[in-house]
């Protein structure tokens, strides 16, 4: 039976569109010209006044309208042409504007996924002025506005651009809504416009809205004659109970995952760390813009020649640096230079390591700190005395129960930035989304896990217990600081693991599912990002327009914790996104560094300091949108970056001719006699790994062999001068033998 198109109460505030899809669905003036079937959901794709629709229907449960194409200004008409191999459905499209090809592509049955794809080749130079969103869910009468759902999770600046929504009534589940915004990247060209925010709304309107107007507010033309891509979009529907926090957010992994196995992705380029780290190494030591000596000792600045020497900044540094000594079997005498001064950022009367050191200048609150300044130097101490180091280990417990103080008064839900001396608010809240740093406790966690293997005192871990527990409820709004989020998962992961309370494995969703909200799952070519790499990067802050280098590789340190700590255990959908982020992260973060960028793309202004290309630091910041890089300085700080991924993904073989380099986590690396080893990549099977084996200076490359442990070979898909090139899966199991080359 057919509703009245008056049955609309007087509190529904709908959109013009929403009423004019209400109508075609209920009015049966749709045609249908194709079904392609998705498990228990039916789709039908149907043509109406403006639009190619796709109907998703469940029996009982009702379902979903998707805009497939918009195409106003007059009739179309539309042919069914042969599909493609990987194509589940083809259909053209005539009309005023030009050529419109709609593809369905091969559906997955067992991920409930379908990717649907609008190509548009205009006939004249078309400007859009505007286009609507492309999703409507509907009861089982097709009544959008008889639909009673919620969105959990939609796009934030210029990351992936998602929605992620649950249809309650009708209980039609849960739905991940992901808009490639890759093969975008044309429209975002011709039109001069960005994907700020584009893909969530207001229930029942959601989706993707498209940009139409440049940043000057002009609408700028698409170029006759050539093909654009309008939209790609990804659904993975999820049929399940009302979900709770951690349901929702493993279920969101999970989709996630489903969407990124459709996606055509980038090549990860080979980048040589190792070089890198020995530049930064050398400009750390010589260049007077790095550092500053001061009593007796040399200290960071945090910024090229510019910023006071702080706790966070030289123990950071240091902790980084330590790892490169251990990974290349000798300390750089720097590192004894940088731990002589740790001790001058203790404050006997408050009893803890200060930001500052007791000279800092009048310009500096040297009482305020922002709520993860005080927890991420401990942290940094507490590996260095894992590793034998005393002083640190002092220190550490000299200041922890300071720490634990903060934690008791601040019940667990820490501000941005208090007074030091007596735990006074300055600032409360972000404006951006009125919360305080929601993440803090994971990163607190983290260092009261740290320090219960130091020590076994039971009080740490029962620390880190209360701080985990306090963020449970935060749901996506957990995410202030991404490194934050990311250590909170690795301390989830290991409460697990030390304790086996279910509860912590879970939680430890919440925060990647929050991490990943946050992720640009795309690689824009827009102005100057061309130039660089942005996918898989995440924003350093919640509302911050731009990727970080320092959240970058704390976050890659995290995860390798987390999947060493997971093991086998973990979710599928967790391990592949882990991975793929790590495996990303070597090549996006070498374009922080600005001697590799071109100097034009470069800001000329810096908040902080100035860019000097000469030195092997990085860059703070990195924009998807292409403005200028470099704009927040040039990272003194964020150093570490090179000699954290030198020590994780290059590894050293004994007595061999070469070193072998990965971009997966190595889980265990064995030799087997002779020349041989056998190694174990810590990735999900539906991701593929890189594997080169480096000739090391003065030595030939030998003859190598890699076979799987069942014995299948693997050949080299690059043989290249300096390095042998071989693609693996990223779950691999291997075994390389080499045999040195006989001298002609």
């Amino acid at each position: 039976m057919l509703k009245s198109l008056g049955d609309v109460t007087s509190e529904q505030n709908v959109s013009s569109y929403v009423l004019g899809v209400r109508d075609e669905l209920i009015s049966g003036s749709l045609v249908s010209l194709a079904k392609v079937s998705l498990g228990d959901v039916a789709l039908n794709v149907v043509q109406g006044r403006d639009s190619i629709w796709v109907l998703f229907r469940r029996k009982g449960a009702g379902g979903m309208a998707i805009r497939a194409a918009f195409i106003p200004g007059g009739g179309f008409t539309c042919k069914l042409i042969e599909p493609g191999p990987d194509e589940a459905l083809r259909l053209s499209a005539t009309s005023p504007l030009g050529e419109h090809l709609v593809l369905i592509h091969k559906v997955d049955i067992g991920l409930q996924r379908v990717r649907i794809t609008h190509t548009l080749t205009p006939i004249a130079p078309l400007s859009i002025p505007f286009a609507p969103r492309d999703v409507y869910p509907f009861d089982e009468t097709l009544d959008p506005l008889g639909a009673v759902g919620e969105v959990e999770a939609a796009q934030r600046g210029l990351n992936s651009g998602l929605v992620y929504f649950r249809m309650a009534e009708p209980d039609f589940g849960s739905v991940l809504y992901f808009q490639n915004l890759t093969a975008l990247n044309d429209y975002y060209r011709a039109t001069r416009t960005k994907p700020d925010g584009a893909v969530g709304g207001e229930w029942p309107e959601l989706g993707y809205l498209p940009p139409t107007k440049s940043k000057d507010g002009e609408i700028h033309s698409l170029p006759p004659g050539e093909a654009v891509v309008l939209s790609d979009a990804i659904l993975v529907i999820k049929q399940c109970d009302k979900p709770n926090e951690t349901d929702s957010a493993r279920h969101f992994l999970q989709m996630l995952a489903a969407a990124y196995t459709a996606l055509e992705l980038p090549v990860a380029e080979y980048h040589d760390w190792v070089d890198r780290a020995e530049r930064t190494l050398k400009d750390l030591a010589t260049s007077p813009k790095a550092t500053q000596k001061k009593f007796g000792a040399i200290y960071a600045r945090p910024y090229t020649d510019d910023e006071y020497p702080d706790s966070m900044v030289q123990m950071s540094l240091l902790t980084a640096m330590h790892n490169y000594g251990v990974w290349r079997g000798e300390a750089d005498p720097l590192e004894a230079s940088f731990r002589k001064g740790l001790a001058k950022f203790y404050d006997p009367k408050l009893k803890s390591i200060c930001r500052y050191l007791p000279d800092v200048g009048d310009d500096k609150d040297a009482n305020a700190v922002d709520s993860w300044y005080l927890y991420h130097p401990l942290l940094n101490l507490a590996y260095l005395a894992l590793d034998g180091d005393e002083e640190a280990r002092s220190l550490l417990l000299k200041s922890i129960d300071f720490g634990i103080k903060a934690a008791h008064h601040f019940k667990y839900r820490w501000p941005i930035q208090y007074d030091i001396r007596d735990f006074s608010i300055v600032t409360a809240v972000a404006p951006s989304d009125g919360r305080g740093q929601t993440d803090v406790g994971g990163l607190y966690a983290q260092l009261m896990l740290v320090a219960y293997q130091l020590t076994a005192e039971e009080r740490f871990l029962d620390e880190a217990k209360t701080a985990i527990e306090a963020a449970m409820g935060l749901r996506f709004n957990l995410n202030y600081q991404a490194n934050l989020t990311a250590w909170g998962a690795a301390a989830c992961m290991r409460l697990w693991r030390i304790t086996s309370d279910e509860r912590y494995l879970q939680q430890s969703y919440v925060y990647l599912a929050s991490f990943f909200h946050n992720c640009e799952i795309w690689e824009s070519e827009i102005d100057n990002a061309a130039l660089y790499k942005n996918f898989l990067g995440v924003t350093c802050l919640q509302d911050a327009p731009y990727m970080a280098i320092y959240e970058c590789f704390e976050s890659f340190a995290a995860f390798e914790r987390y999947l060493q700590d997971g093991g086998p255990d973990m979710d599928p959908a967790v391990r592949l996104l882990l991975s793929e982020y790590c495996k990303y992260a070597l090549d996006r973060a070498w374009y922080y560094y600005p001697d590799a960028l071109p100097k034009q793309v470069l800001a000329t202004k810096q908040r902080n300091g100035h860019i000097d290309r000469k030195l092997s630091f990085p860059l703070e910041d990195l924009y998807p949108d292409g403005q200028p890089a470099g704009q927040v300085g040039q990272e003194v700080y964020g150093a570490g970056a090179a000699w954290i991924f030198a020590s994780r993904a290059f590894h050293h073989i004994q007595d061999a001719p070469f070193r072998l380099q990965c971009d997966h986590f190595i889980v265990s690396l064995e030799h087997q006699g002779g020349n041989a080893i056998g190694l174990q990549l810590t990735g999900d099977g539906r991701g593929r790994a890189t594997l080169h084996c480096l000739r090391l200076k003065r030595r030939r490359l030998p003859e190598f062999n890699l076979r799987t442990i069942a014995g299948a070979p693997v050949e080299p898909v690059a043989i290249l001068k300096d390095r042998v090139q071989f693609d693996v899966p990223a779950n691999a199991h291997l075994v390389l033998s080499w045999e040195q080359k006989r001298r002609s």
